[in-house]
């Protein structure tokens, strides 16, 4: 059996047997399909882990790689809706595709999470058996911004040129995707607020996707040091893959090396490469995108509306709207900075 775009379910299949055998499986557990963007990003690996642990017990989860296409993850939403799954959990590959998503599940009544990557708000609303898991975008580009701020208040010559300016370059994540979006954006919005404030204004140099990808953003930071020699004065990264990926550019330019040369940069997602490097000393800090609590946040209301139970009460924080003002179907799981000072305390995360 294939997808109809060629690819063998082979992996999806062998899940299938072992793990479904009618509505709610050999152990009465609700069974839960998962389909991932993709398997290799480091953070979706974190969420996957939490997910997994916290069905211990009380589900079956069946977890597929859409391998960055959404193609791929429609037709392995079919294939879970067929296996009679009781919830889907989706990390949409295109968020704007989540419409036909949420009408595959909705001609079968089966409840949907997406999760990490926010469907547009209209189609969230479709259907009152659709819920979103993830943190507020803005707020990890806002606290980017101020871990650069304190490091150049407390060390003055770091501002190279002397003219009040922090002047850096930016490596994004996909475009389009939201999460590149406003956290670009809020570098641009906390700086302008700096600086009418009487602190430190930014100047952006460059701005470049890396695709959230390591490699990419290492050969990205390295054309960004040729284009700027000697005026790149800090790095903001989307995410902590790109943020290592030019850290690895910075080392071949002579970097963290024994001279004590030190280029300051900011990641998001705290991923345990991204702690290890602020334990070491080479990524200032970064912001914690909590995947332990939206995996497990997830899991608990894919759980609760398989059994038909409150999903407000399966997890810690509040259910609210889009906007967090008020009631409603979203969970925001807030963000934290992780710095040299108190990064031990995010290491089991």
């Amino acid at each position: 059996m294939k997808f109809k775009h060629g690819i063998v379910l082979g992996s999806f299949l062998m899940a299938s047997v072992l793990a479904c055998s009618g509505p709610k499986g050999e152990s009465g557990n609700p069974k839960i399909g998962f389909a991932v963007f993709k398997y290799d990003n480091t953070f979706m690996s974190g969420v996957r882990r939490a997910v997994d642990k916290a069905a211990q017990g009380k589900a079956v989860v069946l977890t597929q790689d859409s391998q960055d296409q959404q193609a791929v993850q429609n037709d392995l939403v079919d294939n879970f809706l067929t296996q009679g799954v009781d919830a889907l959990i989706i990390n949409p590959v295109d968020r704007t595709a989540a419409a036909v998503l949420i009408q595959k599940a909705k001609a079968q009544d089966v409840p949907v999470v997406f999760i990490n990557r926010e469907p547009e708000e209209a189609d969230i609303a479709s259907w009152d058996r659709v819920y979103y898991v993830g943190a507020r975008a803005a707020d990890s580009g806002t606290m980017s911004v101020e871990i650069l701020l304190d490091y150049f208040k407390q060390n003055p010559s770091a501002d190279l040129n002397g003219d009040g300016m922090i002047q850096y370059v930016v490596l994004t994540g996909e475009p389009g995707h939201q999460d590149a979006v406003l956290r670009t954006k809020a570098y641009i919005d906390t700086f302008a607020a700096s600086k009418a404030n009487g602190g430190m204004g930014g100047q952006e140099l460059m701005s470049d996707t890396a695709m959230w990808d390591r490699a990419r953003a290492q050969e990205k930071m390295a054309a960004m040091l040729t284009s700027y020699p000697d005026r790149i004065e800090a790095v903001l990264a989307n995410n902590d893959d790109m943020a290592l990926g030019a850290i690895e550019a910075l080392k071949q330019a002579g970097y963290f090396g024994k001279d004590g040369k030190f280029m300051p940069v900011v990641g998001i997602d705290a991923t345990a490469p991204g702690l290890d490097a602020v334990e070491n000393g080479t990524l200032l800090g970064t912001v914690l995108n909590d995947a332990a609590s939206q995996g497990t946040d997830a899991l608990n209301i894919a759980v609760a509306l398989s059994n038909g139970t409150d999903p407000a009460a399966a997890i810690a924080v509040p259910l609210t709207s889009a906007d967090g003002q008020s009631a409603g179907r979203y969970v925001w799981v807030p963000y934290q900075k992780v710095t040299r000072e108190n990064y031990r305390n995010f290491m089991n995360k």
